[in-house]
This record gives C-alpha cells, structure tokens and sequence, in this order.
C-alpha cells in the first residue's frame, strides 16, 4: 500500500482517472517520476490558462519571493495589490467597458460564489436564487445549493434550500423540453404568475458555458434576453466566470460576446495565472453596501497570487491571447468536426473557443464509453477529463497557451482512441447481435 492510499482521504477523485505519480510540469506536460511525458487536456480543471510554470510569470514571483515581498496580508494595502488592481483596470476592465468594484474572496471559486448570494440576498432583502439545471457553482453549502448535481448535493448531509432550478437554453436531447426563447418565457410566467408558488429572487445566477454540466454553451441572444428579463423584474444576474472566464473563449470574459453587463462577476481558478489559489467578485457599484468585515476570510489576500496575477494580465497582451485562442478555436472546431463527428453519427460536439465537449450520450453506455475513451487516451499520453450527466462528455480544455503542434497532437490521440474505443464496442454488439445505438 503506498502513502495515498494509507493516509489521503478516500474523497480523492482525479488521481482514480490518472493513476500516476507526476513530479513535473512544464508548458503543456505534466511528467511522472519515471519520466514520462501528458499532454494535458486538463489543465487544473481551467486553473492553468497559461499552462505550468509559464517563464514569463515563474519569473515575477521568483524576483518578489527573493525580495522579501508580502506573502499573507488579509486585506491590508499592499503594492502587489495596488499594482494588481492597476493592470486589472488598465488591461480587462477599461478596454470592455466595464466599472466594478472588485471584491478579495477566499482563495477558491466556491467562495467568490458564496460572497455573490450574500450580497445579492443583503441587497434586495430576498432569500431566493434562480439557478439553472445543468450548473455547477462550488462545493460549499452555498454553491452546492445552487448545483445541479445530484451526486455532489447528497455529500452536504443538510437541506439544500432557497434555489429553485430552472431549464438551461442547451440540454442534452433526451431532456430538451424548451427551446432557448421558451425559457425565457417560462422564467417570465413563472414570475408573473401569482399562483406560480415561486417568489421573485435576490438574484439568478448562471454560466455563459456549462463546463461540468457538459459543455453547453448559451446561445448569445439567450444572455441578453436573461439580461433584460432579470432588469424588468429588478433581479440581479450573477455571472460564474470561474471557468469560462479569464480568455477561455475568447475575450477575458465569456459574457463579453453578448455585450451585456452582469451586475456581479465571479471569477476564480486561471485569475492568478499560475494555479495560485484566487478568488474575486466583481460588484456594481451602487451594490457595494458590504460594512468593514461583514464577509472576510483569512486567505483573502494571498499576495504572490496577485503577482502571478499581474504578470498573467501582461503576457495576454504580449501574446494578443484573444486572437491567439480564436485561431485555435477554429482549428479545434474543424478537427472535431470533421475528424471526430464522422466516427459516428450519434456523437455530438459542442463548444466555444478553447472549451469544447464530445458528447456520447446519445450511444448506448455513453457513459462506460466516454471512462474508457479517457482511460485509453491516458494510456496513449494525454490527459482528459469528462464531464456532463453521468459524466457522458469527453471535456477539452487545454492550455490557451499550447503550441499548435501539441493541440493537433492531443486531438489526433483523441480521434485514435474514439476509434479504437467505439469500433471494440460494436464489434462486440454486433458479435452479440445488439445495435451501438439506443
């Protein structure tokens, strides 16, 4: 038995789909202790945008390090801070025209999420939250009940109350009861009806694109009729960015392709560049009514987060990242499409810039299917997660920063092991005189 399996808790998750022991990074690899070299795929579940260890970033924290900077500050004024929040207006906010106050949350996704619905619910004096099947939101209670999946709610051992679930403008086929435009209007009925059962909320809290719910991508005029319904019933809409957001699709944030303005911003995971522990959220204005201390948290101001953070903010600029992830994007696109699609009819795929879903749950035991297509493509070298319901959704999500030798590379072990994986399975079916398909 070695260390983990005597003394880590068995909640352990990832380290079950990638049984190695890695002892390295660097760029778009991870290496294990006997030398082996990952593609990832992964990529820290969104955490490293930037990928491992990035020069231009390991360079600023090694030079503030070695000065003795602040490392653990609480919310005390620092110049990693100052500085940090300079690029941040000068590089995100001020090009896309957005003026928030920005909000240091604990060190994880989770907590940015839980400062959101406190605040939403201390400004309107509502306890309710819209959230929407399908999304996933963190894992303290909070956010957990805010999420969809009814796997991670049964570890919270609590009722999970105050949010009402409603339908996501993208669902998988087999629950598709309402095309985008009919959700919109079934949350207007819902609201408009006084026998509906169901109060107006404090806020309606959503992701442009699904990540763990399976890659769904709100179509754009979606957003913006969301955004006009939650004005007309003066409901605060909060964006979950923590994935999605900090140049996944495109621009810094993925609500940006619809040109609305979210009245609150999570973001979270790839903000510090460098997998440093980081959360923000960012406040309109006239909603910042928190009082000194009302929600705080020891880890709030993890300094050497914000140097990666500001150096991170820099090199988008150098490398014109947007551009940079639009090109790849069409690549992505076009391989999955015309590489991937064709191994079988019944494959979906779905995304947006550089986070993109291979759906199998439309064949038979999609699910053992999408496991073992992530198993083989480990064995061949690449590291890939899934995701969606009863994880049926082969995720994409590479580093924006990955050379496109190794972003071809990864997809064509991808295709290899979708062929070598569906191809086994109908032979088998076929062998048994059962159909691929349901």
């Amino acid at each position: 038995m070695n260390i983990f399996e005597d003394r880590e808790s068995v909640v352990r998750t990832y380290c079950r789909a990638f049984p190695v022991v890695f002892k390295r990074a660097k760029g778009a690899f991870l290496y294990d202790t006997s030398g082996r070299r990952y593609i990832d795929f992964f990529a820290g579940a969104g955490a490293l945008n930037y990928g491992h260890n990035h020069d231009f970033i390991k360079q600023r924290l090694l030079e503030y390090i070695k000065e003795d900077g602040v490392i653990h500050a609480l919310d005390l004024h620092t110049t990693a801070k100052a500085k940090f929040l300079e690029s941040f207006v000068t590089h995100v906010m001020a090009p896309a025209g957005l003026d928030y106050k920005v909000m240091f949350c604990g060190p994880t996704g989770t907590n940015s999420i839980e400062s959101a619905l406190k605040l939403a619910r201390k400004v309107t004096g509502r306890p309710g939250i819209f959230s929407f099947m399908g999304g996933y939101h963190g894992m303290s209670l909070g956010s957990l009940a805010a999420t969809g999946n009814a796997g991670k709610r049964k570890g919270s051992g609590v009722p999970l109350n105050n949010v009402t679930f409603l339908p996501y403008p993208v669902m998988p086929a087999n629950l598709s009861l309402f095309s985008p435009d009919d959700t919109i209007n079934f949350i207007e009925n819902i609201l408009a009806d006084s026998h509906s059962g169901i109060e107006r909320p404090a806020a309606v809290l959503f992701e442009t694109v699904q990540a763990e719910g399976g890659i769904n991508v709100a179509p754009t005029r979606w957003i913006c009729a969301l955004k006009a319904l939650c004005e007309r019933n003066e409901i605060l809409l909060i964006c979950d960015d923590i994935q999605a957001g900090c140049g996944r699709t495109g621009p810094f944030f993925s609500f940006e392709r619809a040109g609305i303005f979210p009245d609150m911003i999570t973001v979270s995971k790839s903000i510090s560049g460098y997998g440093a522990p980081m959360s923000l959220l960012l406040i309109r204005r006239d909603l910042d009514i928190w009082k000194p201390g009302e929600h705080n948290g020891t880890f709030r101001g993890y300094q050497l987060a914000m140097v990666g953070a500001t150096a991170a903010l820099e090199l988008r600029e150098i490398l014109d990242l947007t551009t940079e992830v639009q090109r790849k994007e069409r690549f992505i696109d076009s391989f999955l499409h015309s590489q991937l699609a064709p191994i079988d009819t019944a494959i979906e795929i779905r995304g947006v810039g550089m986070i993109w879903g291979i759906d199998f749950s439309q064949i038979k035991h999609g699910e053992s299917l999408c496991r073992r297509v992530s198993e083989r493509c480990f064995e061949l070298g690449l590291i890939i997660e899934t995701a969606g319901r009863n994880d049926t959704v082969l995720k994409l999500l590479p580093s924006l920063t990955i050379e496109d030798h190794l972003l071809e590379q990864g997809c064509v072990i991808i295709k290899r092991a979708m062929e070598e994986c569906l191809f086994r399975s109908e032979r088998v079916r076929l062998a048994n005189g059962v159909s691929l398909h349901n």
